[in-house]
């Protein structure tokens, strides 16, 4: 406890990194009280309770924006969306390739296109959100016309706003700015979550609400394992005579992430769950096997929703660390700066070792996540409550952990700069991304 006390009066003793946490903290409340104003025209006490499926994943990260038919009703997901669709472009299409490789114009370059693409987005998604979720709800007090074109604008807007509040969080505060508006919103359940946890397991049920977060402790702890497991791969480094002097020569390692591809496969496996229970609607009348597919792949505590849930998400690992790590680029890179692993020729050779590791750690990699991903069904199962249930796992978790490491590591290096003792005994946290880019 000393030394917890000790490590926070360093933090706020610097200057700069006291600054950032309180412009985070000041970003933040903005975001969570946008989240509560209503769009104009909409009665609050006749919308519906929260919603569920892809809707109700949607309101978790939004904090209850989605529900709440806020003017943040949408959020931050159109830009992670468009952003996603320029990665993936990135990939595939030899423009965005091009506009990748020309350095600071070309990243400029591509968020223009991403911040166009969020506006179109946002607008296919806001008739979405307000034709499904608002007007069956009989919420709206004015013409429909009226009140589709401004809640269009404002929905646009808030998605722009808080996406400016995205980057100033970014370039002002502490962390990464999106990530962090998706947490924010995620932990804003949890309380609401273990109070209704307590309440319904009463004063007789203390016991079992114990063991409930000792089991989410442990979880938490393999999760973080998850997400900071790496595979080192050692670099050497040639030695150089410039000018009488001696460069290089020293031996550094390339990290390689055991989940390279984060929580994206979970988004993509789960957006996709829901396609055979609405496909089934369409053919459910006098139909066994629409009604049977309809049935089973709606709860998803189905031991077939979670098999299908889980080859998905291995799947999409692969997929998604395929477009994300490029072993090729990687080997180029270490050639054109002097680099090699030894034992291994620079050039293909040493791309083809890469890919090796890539392909062999990926793949308990994966397996591990789909555990993970899988978790809150067996929870549910359990005898956990719905709401507390979901953060023993999926996406939530993982956000939750992967945004909470990366804050504690800009943390950790303000105060190694500043010559404060670490937050980690070590002075030092693993996995940190300066290594990779000391090592290429």
């Amino acid at each position: 406890m000393k030394k917890f006390i000790s490590t926070v009066k360093n933090i706020f003793s610097i200057e700069d990194l006291r600054i950032r946490i309180l412009n985070t903290i000041g970003f933040l409340v903005v975001f969570r009280l946008g989240s509560f104003i209503v769009l104009p025209g909409v009665d609050p006490s006749k919308l519906g309770d929260a919603p569920e499926g892809i809707f109700g994943l949607i309101d978790t990260f939004l904090g209850g924006a989605f529900s709440n038919a806020s003017i943040f009703g949408l959020g931050i997901m159109p830009y992670i969306s468009a952003s996603i669709v320029l990665q993936l472009l990135t990939v595939g299409v030899p423009y965005f390739q091009k506009l990748q490789k020309e350095g600071e114009s070309g990243r400029k370059r591509i968020n223009q296109i991403t911040r166009v693409l969020t506006i179109a987005i946002t607008v296919a998604q806001g008739i979405g959100y307000i034709t499904a979720t608002i007007l069956p709800t009989g919420a709206v007090m004015v013409s429909t016309s009226l009140f589709m074109f401004s809640s269009l604008v404002l929905l646009s807007a808030g998605t722009m706003f808080c996406m400016w509040l995205g980057e100033k969080i970014t370039e002002k505060g502490i962390g990464n700015g999106i990530s962090m508006l998706i947490m924010i919103g995620i932990i804003s359940r949890f309380p609401g979550a273990i109070i209704a946890e307590v309440l319904s397991k009463g004063t007789s049920g203390m016991l079992l609400l114990l063991l409930e977060a000792a089991v989410l402790f442990f979880v938490v702890l393999g999760t973080v394992a998850l997400t900071e497991a790496t595979r080192r791969i050692p670099v050497q480094y040639a030695k150089q005579v410039v000018g009488g002097k001696v460069y290089g020569g020293q031996r550094q390692y390339i990290p390689i992430k055991v989940n390279a591809s984060g929580v994206m496969p979970i988004i993509f496996a789960q957006s996709l769950m829901f396609l055979p229970a609405l496909i089934a609607q369409i053919w459910s009348e006098d139909n066994d096997i629409a009604n049977y597919i309809g049935s089973t792949f709606s709860d998803f505590t189905s031991w077939q929703y979670n098999l299908v849930f889980a080859i998905m998400i291995i799947l999409f690992t692969f997929f998604y660390t395929a477009i994300t790590v490029n072993p090729e680029q990687i080997a180029e890179d270490l050639k054109r700066n002097g680099g090699f692993v030894p034992g291994i020729k620079p050039g293909a050779p040493t791309s083809d070792f890469i890919d090796n590791i890539i392909s062999r750690i990926t793949l308990p990699g994966s397996i591990l996540l789909s555990v993970v991903a899988i978790l809150p069904a067996f929870a549910i199962l359990a005898g956990v409550g719905g709401e507390f249930a979901q953060f023993y796992g999926g996406t939530s978790l993982l956000i939750m952990v992967g945004v909470i490491m990366d804050t504690l590591r800009q943390i950790e290096s303000y105060l190694l700069m500043r010559h404060y003792e670490g937050m980690m005994k070590s002075g030092n946290m693993k996995n940190n991304p300066s290594n990779y880019a000391a090592a290429i």
